[in-house]
C-alpha cells in the first residue's frame, strides 16, 4: 500500500486563503511587504549585532541565532505562498511538500528551544549576576544553540518520516497554505491513531518542556524584582526582559492554541489565519519588538546610520 501511495501520489494542490483573483493580488502584497520586513528587520538585527564589539554578548548572541532562525522559517513558507497566490498553478510535488514539512519543523522546534534559552539566560543575569560569565561563556552558549538546532533536526526527522508514510488515496488537496501535519492527517484515508499519539506525546515534550523552563525562570526572575526596593531599579531590571516576554507570549499562545487542543475543535479555516500569526507576523514583529524596548540595541542601530550617512556624504 505504501508503495502504491509513493508511486500514485505525486503533487498536492495547495488551497491557500481564497479563490477571488482581487483578493488574492491583495494578499500577495500583503505576504511579500511581511516577508521584506521580516528579511529587513532580522537582516539588519544580525549585521547591527554582529557589526558591533559591545553587542557580543550571550544575550545578543542567542538574539542573532534567533532572528536567523526566524528568517530562514519564514522563507520555508512565504515564498511557495506568493506562487500560489499570484498564479493559477497552486500544486506543490509530494516530495517538495515533506521537504517543507521537514524544514518548518526544524525552525520551529529550534526557535522553541532558543526562546527557553534566552529565558534562562535572563535568569542567570538577574539572579546570579556575579557567576553569569563563568555559566553563560561563549562556549556554553554556542553548545546550547548547537543543541537546539540537532533537537530541530531530530524532531522534524521523526514528524516527517511518520507523516509520510501516510496514505493519500482518496483527495490531494491540502486545505492549507503550507504542508503541516494536522492538514496531511485529515487528509489521509488510513487510520492515524498511533501516528497523532506518538506525535502529540512527543510535541508536547518539544513545546512544554522549554516553555517550563521559561515559565520557572520567569518565576525566579520576578522573585528576584520584587526584592529589589528602588522602583526605577524595577523598571530597569524588568525592561531587560519585557521584550523577550512579548515574543514568548506571542509565539506560545498561537502555537500551543494551534497544536495543543482536541482534534475534534479543529477548523482548518480558522487555523489558517492562526498560523499566519506564528509563522510570518511574528517572526516579522521579533526584531521591531527587541529593538524599539533595547536602547543598546536602538544606539547600534544609530551609530550605523550615522556610519552610512558619512560614508555616503564622503563620496559625494
Amino acid at each position: 500500500m505504501e508503495q502504491k501511495n509513493q508511486t500514485t501520489v505525486t503533487e498536492f494542490l495547495l488551497l491557500s486563503f481564497t479563490k477571488q483573483v482581487e483578493l488574492r493580488y491583495l494578499l500577495f502584497v500583503v505576504f511579500l511587504a511581511m516577508y521584506l520586513m521580516n528579511l529587513l528587520g532580522n537582516g539588519t538585527m544580525i549585521l547591527v549585532i554582529g557589526g558591533n564589539s559591545q553587542l557580543h554578548t550571550p544575550m545578543y548572541f542567542l538574539l542573532c541565532n534567533l532572528s536567523f532562525v526566524d528568517m530562514c522559517f519564514t522563507s520555508v513558507i512565504v515564498p511557495k505562498l506568493l506562487s500560489i497566490l499570484i498564479s493559477d498553478k497552486k500544486t506543490i510535488s509530494f516530495s517538495e511538500c515533506f521537504s517543507q514539512l521537514y524544514f518548518f519543523t526544524v525552525f520551529t522546534t529550534t526557535d522553541c528551544m532558543l526562546l527557553a534559552i534566552m529565558a534562562y539566560d535572563r535568569y542567570v543575569a538577574i539572579c546570579n549576576p556575579l557567576q553569569y560569565i563563568t555559566i553563560m561563556n561563549k562556549n556554553i552558549c554556542l553548545s546550547m544553540s548547537t543543541a537546539a538546532v540537532i533537537i530541530g533536526l531530530l524532531n522534524a526527522l521523526l514528524y516527517t518520516l511518520l507523516t509520510s508514510r501516510l496514505s493519500f488515496c482518496d483527495s490531494n488537496k491540502i486545505q492549507h497554505f503550507f504542508c503541516d501535519v494536522p492538514p496531511l492527517i485529515k487528509l489521509s484515508c488510513t487510520g492515524t491513531s498511533i501516528i497523532e499519539l506518538v506525535i502529540f506525546t512527543e510535541g508536547s515534550l518539544i513545546v512544554v518542556l522549554p516553555f517550563l523552563i521559561i515559565l520557572i525562570s520567569y518565576i525566579h526572575i520576578i522573585t528576584a524584582i520584587l526584592k529589589i526596593t528602588s522602583t526605577g531599579g524595577r523598571h530597569k531590571t524588568f525592561s531587560t526582559c519585557s521584550s523577550h516576554l512579548t515574543v514568548v507570549a506571542l509565539y506560545y499562545g498561537t502555537l500551543i492554541f494551534m497544536y495543543f487542543r482536541p482534534s475534534s475543535s479543529y477548523s482548518l479555516e480558522k487555523d489558517k489565519i492562526t498560523s499566519v500569526v506564528y509563522t510570518v507576523l511574528s517572526p516579522m514583529l521579533n526584531p521591531f519588538i527587541y529593538s524599539l524596548r533595547n536602547k543598546d540595541v536602538k544606539m547600534a542601530l544609530w551609530r550605523a546610520l550615522q556610519r552610512k550617512l558619512c560614508f555616503s556624504r564622503g563620496i559625494q
